[in-house]
């Protein structure tokens, strides 16, 4: 008997537009729609039934209303699987993804399965819960990484058991038992003897047990409102007008220090003053009135009313979306010694 699946797209891959809709709010139609028409080509004795269309900004803002009406839609359909993405390295569409396999295990007991890029913070959020299978970082590989989801999904479809190395998803921190062909080669003695060779020839080789690597913070002492010296940091995009260390509106490896000394508000682009450079949300409202990214004018009020020391003469900013944990590091250590110098010892981190 044909399964039946249904499929999940943000507003941009569900053909509504760009983020001038990324309010659009949760709507099922019948068939498929954006990358659900290639998977339906691809998927072996499965048909896609119906296609979910619901923008980032709505399911990241109204996220339990979201996933309610998106339950509801799914309550009278009968389906074997629900599919999501591929979401690349988008944050927002990576977590929806997320939100969206996840209640529908909880709620409906059915598998699921998406496609994001590491980089995603819907990665290390759901990980453990669904299947998420390893993407690039951008939409120019839709094909790789809709074919690799596609790949999954058929056997899961077919109740085949799955193998993380094998699959290419993301390892969940549990462990199957597989079953191998009874010979020497297969035996745990043998298989534990051929890695040690490798490892002490200097060989590449692939253990049975990864141990992940956990990047663990410190948390930081706490400060005294009466002694702190703040500073304004954020990865929403605000820069002058003229963009003068010219970051990139996506995949960040680029930053700025602008200077705000006696300055009580942040005027808008309007005024030659600043605007955002961040292509990962409607920018309206930023360019409008840039302190409500980069809140200058709350910050000062404040100051003058005494609730902390003083505010650090400049602010920092760079753009997130897209933007590697590997940047993002290399950027705050060359950041870290300006805020040192000046005995900064507490920072706000705006984003959007």
């Amino acid at each position: 008997m044909t399964k039946k699946v249904i499929y999940y797209v943000n507003q941009f891959f569900g053909g509504i537009g760009g983020e001038d809709t990324a309010d659009f709010e949760p709507e099922i139609r019948e068939g498929q729609v954006g990358p659900a028409t290639a998977a339906a080509s691809q998927l072996e004795d499965a048909e896609i039934t119906h296609t979910i269309i619901c923008g980032d900004n709505f399911m990241g803002s109204n996220t339990e209303e979201a996933l309610d009406r998106i339950a509801k839609m799914l309550e009278d359909k009968e389906f074997d699987l629900l599919i999501a993405g591929p979401a690349f390295q988008a944050g927002r569409y990576g977590v929806a993804c997320g939100n969206v396999c996840k209640m529908v295990q909880d709620r409906f007991g059915k598998p699921t399965v998406t496609s994001i890029n590491v980089e995603s913070p819907g990665v290390e959020m759901f990980k453990k819960d669904i299947i998420i299978v390893e993407g690039a970082n951008a939409a120019a590989k839709m094909r790789k990484d809709l074919k690799n989801l596609i790949k999954v999904a058929n056997k899961m479809l077919k109740g085949e058991q799955l193998q993380c190395a094998v699959d290419g998803y993301f390892p969940r921190g549990k462990r199957a038992e597989l079953w191998l062909e009874d010979t020497r080669e297969n035996t745990a003695a043998y298989r534990g003897v051929q890695m040690l060779i490798k490892k002490i020839k200097g060989e590449d080789y692939q253990t049975e047990l990864i141990i992940p690597k956990k990047d663990v913070v410190p948390i930081a002492d706490p400060v005294k409102l009466d002694e702190a010296v703040i500073a304004l940091v954020t990865t929403g995009g605000i820069v002058p007008v003229d963009n003068p260390d010219r970051i990139q509106s996506a995949s960040a490896t680029r930053w700025g220090r602008y200077d705000i000394s006696g300055v009580d508000s942040l005027p808008n682009r309007a005024a030659e003053g600043y605007k955002t450079i961040h292509a990962g949300f409607d920018p309206a409202a930023a360019d409008a009135d840039p302190n409500v990214i980069m809140p200058v004018d709350a910050m000062r009020a404040y100051e003058k009313e005494g609730k902390y020391a003083r505010l650090h003469n400049y602010f920092y900013s760079t753009v997130g979306t897209g933007t590697t944990e590997s940047e993002a590091a290399r950027m705050a250590s060359e950041i870290i010694p300006y805020l040192e110098e000046d005995g900064v010892n507490a920072i706000i981190l705006t984003s959007t």
